[in-house]
């Protein structure tokens, strides 16, 4: 097998099995915290803390990889996700309130690796190819995006029989998922992408090497990526509200997340390609064209349910569109140590930002409503639109005359 087909296979199948252990806990975090606590106003504290952890280390996992290789940095992410999950039970037999946060910080730097994941797949890729390699790994994570959430009730019977309390189960499951893809990792990422496209990296990068390169493309990229998480994390964060206040049932709901998740995940290989075919920026700014159109439709939805069906499933696509041509142009700009450095900062700014959204959009609704919010998230769209717009018209007059 072609060396970057083995990589890319090897990455995607450990992303199917991390992914079932990230679906799994996530789903369960604010429960834990709900049952720990008695009140449901500390349940948001969950999320924040997963996010934290997961920001945390985006980039002390892209300089350990820049020094000792994917497969070691890889394989440290999963194995301390594995660590919290462990201590998310012990927190759950213990009752306490510290612990969980503990274990679900811990939880969170398996998003980071499963986000890191993707980047693996480019350190040896073609540039022709680099947005179908990434997107294809990204794809792999739609299985335990969408069966993880759904391991509640079975992990409640594996709860039971093992005499921990319920909901610790599902994080037996997140345990399990976490070690066995640090095991693959391990075993199976060989060669290490790294060694294979940059040799063995004897400089140890620093943030002074790296942040030079933030302009120009990379700066979009990177502002691409953030802006569309936090318009996705914001807008899907208040759905399912906004639709319960307007009578919507709950099996409707859940579609409509459902198609959201569709739009962020299955569609990946084809944002991919479509990446490869027209150029990650034409494809970042197609993307911003999706978003508009997503809050819009979503914005001006009132009681229709198709309509913010319709918005919600843009949302996924242009959320996908970003992130997937976002980190290809980062791949394809900068190369050696400090490109590990970058990716990791564009990781570290993407979790900020969706952390920002998330807690923005709910003062924003309380206080203006679920148009306001959708309005406001368009907004963040534009200067994107006006800095892509102008750096094509300068590159249209500076081409060469044929």
């Amino acid at each position: 097998m072609d060396v970057q087909k083995r990589i890319v296979t090897v990455l995607s199948a450990t992303q199917v099995i991390g992914s079932l252990g990230v679906g799994a806990g996530l789903t369960i975090g604010a429960l834990l915290v709900k049952d720990i606590t008695g009140s449901t106003g500390w349940a948001g504290l969950a999320t924040v803390t997963q996010v934290i952890g997961a920001a945390t280390v985006t980039v002390p996992l892209a300089k350990l990889a820049a020094r000792t290789g994917r497969r070691p940095a890889l394989a440290t992410g999963w194995s301390l996700g594995c660590l919290g999950a462990f201590v998310c039970i012990r927190a759950a037999i213990a009752d306490s309130l510290p612990l969980v946060l503990l274990g679900l910080a811990l939880f969170g730097v398996s998003t980071a690796t499963s986000l890191q994941a993707r980047f693996a797949a480019a350190d040896r890729a073609m540039p022709e190819s680099v947005g179908r390699s990434l997107a294809l790994v990204v794809w792999a994570g739609t299985i335990g995006a969408v069966i993880g959430p759904n391991l509640v009730e079975p992990g409640a019977t594996v709860a039971h029989r093992l005499g921990i309390p319920p909901l610790a189960g599902p994080m037996v499951f997140s345990m399990a998922g976490f070690a066995i893809a640090a095991i693959m990792t391990l075993a199976l990422l060989r060669p290490d992408p790294l060694e294979e496209s940059l040799g063995r990296i004897v400089e140890r990068p620093s943030m002074r090497s790296a942040l030079p390169h933030i302009r120009g493309p990379v700066a979009l990229a990177i502002y691409a990526i953030a802006t569309a998480h936090a318009i996705m994390v914001g807008v899907m964060a208040l759905t399912p509200v906004h639709m319960q206040d307007h009578g919507s049932a709950l099996r409707i709901i859940g579609i409509t997340i459902s198609l959201h998740i569709a739009g962020m995940f299955a569609f990946s290989p084809v944002m991919g390609w479509v990446s490869d075919k027209i150029g990650p920026m034409p494809t970042i700014l197609a993307a911003q064209v999706v978003l508009v159109a997503a809050v819009a439709l979503a914005g001006t939805s009132g009681h229709s349910e198709p309509r913010i069906m319709a918005g919600l499933g843009l949302l996924g696509l242009g959320w996908s569109a970003s992130v997937i041509a976002g980190a290809a142009l980062v791949a394809k700009t900068v190369h050696g140590p400090a490109r590990l450095l970058l990716q990791g900062i564009t990781d570290l700014t993407m979790h900020l930002a969706g952390a920002a959204g998330g807690l923005l959009a709910g003062l924003i609704v309380a206080g203006y409503g679920y148009g306001v919010l959708n309005a406001a998230a368009g907004v963040l769209t534009v200067p994107l639109i006006v800095a892509i717009v102008a750096a094509t018209q300068r590159a249209k007059v500076h081409e060469p005359a044929r």
